[in-house]
């Protein structure tokens, strides 16, 4: 008798430990064919909310969606990773949020500004990691957090912030006998503001006049962007995700009136500008999905956790916009495919 309650024990104890091994109550560890692929296998469910569709965006959240499942599927795992897209509104990105948190997903990633504050703002429990961020600090109202800090809750993430020196450096290369820099961004997004001002003095140094032309959403895009070209020699756009969504109406104002756009991102570049200092937005993504493996198959706390930079920087220039305004980009420019 002894023998078999002792054995119905030891059963008992058994299941308990393989269903504490799951990555949540819901979800139990995967068995493999080894002990080692059995601790790491598991199965996940991420939520993923992207403040609006454009280029830049687009390829960030699907490089984290193909390296998170690639990653975790060679561990003898599965990952449902579950996009959504708020259109450009903040108040969608915290219905999406608050939906993957009841919903009691994983990890949430969160791909734009508004979408990493609505994360933040839902849950202190869930980890959140952001991507296509500018300034962690900035989007989230925190001193002191930098590319290289540690935030000590549970959000990180990477940070899309080319330097905006070299930025400034690209400009001057390009436009040496210009006057009357045009600083083109919306006043909604705090992370173009940090742009900005961090830009303004460096283009001041360099003996440019820099003129502020902000607007506050997308229906008066093509107004403040004719007010830019009017009183500009070349336009600076920084990062800027309503500018990525509305480059069409900027440049149907900037080519005709050959005013020339320096953009902080390619996706911009591609449409209105004529160069730009601009990582590669998919590899961001990728560098996110690894953050967030570590997470969910290694269980590191996100807090503990460097937000990660870009690692690659690439100049890079519009061919049909320059073409159009007459400029030839130096050697070392790529050209945007």
């Amino acid at each position: 008798m002894k023998k078999r309650l002792l054995a119905a024990l030891m059963a008992g104890a058994m299941a308990l430990a393989m269903t504490a091994c799951g990555s949540n109550g819901n979800a139990p560890v995967q068995q493999g064919g080894t002990d080692d692929n059995a601790a790491s296998a598991g199965s996940y469910t991420v939520g993923v909310v992207q403040l609006i569709q454009h280029d830049a965006l687009d390829a960030a959240t699907q490089g984290f969606q193909d390296k998170l499942e690639e990653l975790i599927e060679a561990d003898g795992g599965e990952v449902d990773v579950r996009v959504q897209v708020a259109g450009g509104d903040s108040a969608n990105c915290t219905t999406i949020a608050n939906g993957y948190i009841s919903g009691g997903v994983d990890l949430i990633m969160a791909n734009g500004t508004a979408a990493l504050q609505a994360a933040q703002s839902g849950t202190a429990d869930i980890p959140v990691l952001g991507t296509s961020i500018t300034d962690y600090g900035t989007a989230l109202g925190v001193e002191g957090w930098t590319s290289t800090s540690t935030t000590g809750t549970n959000v990180s993430g990477t940070t899309d912030l080319a330097p905006l020196d070299g930025q400034a450096e690209m400009l001057n290369e390009l436009f040496p006998d210009a006057t009357n820099v045009g600083l083109l961004f919306c006043s909604a997004e705090p992370n173009s503001r940090y742009q900005i001002d961090t830009i303004t003095p460096i283009l001041e140094e360099m003996g440019y006049t820099c003129t502020e032309y902000a607007f506050t959403d997308s229906n008066d895009v093509a107004s403040v962007a004719q007010n830019a070209a009017s009183g500009s020699d070349v336009i600076y756009i920084p990062t800027d995700n309503t500018a990525a969504s509305c480059t069409e109406a900027i440049a149907n104002v900037v080519i005709p009136a050959g005013v020339p756009v320096v953009a902080g991102e390619q996706g911009i570049c591609s449409g209105c500008g004529v160069a730009t200092l601009s990582i590669d937005y998919y590899e961001l993504g990728e560098i996110t999905a690894e953050m967030a493996y570590e997470i969910l198959v290694n269980g590191a706390n996100p807090g503990d956790m460097t937000i990660e930079p870009a690692p690659n920087f690439t100049k890079m220039y519009n061919a049909d916009n320059c073409e159009a305004l007459g400029i030839t980009p130096p050697a070392d420019y790529t050209a945007i495919v």
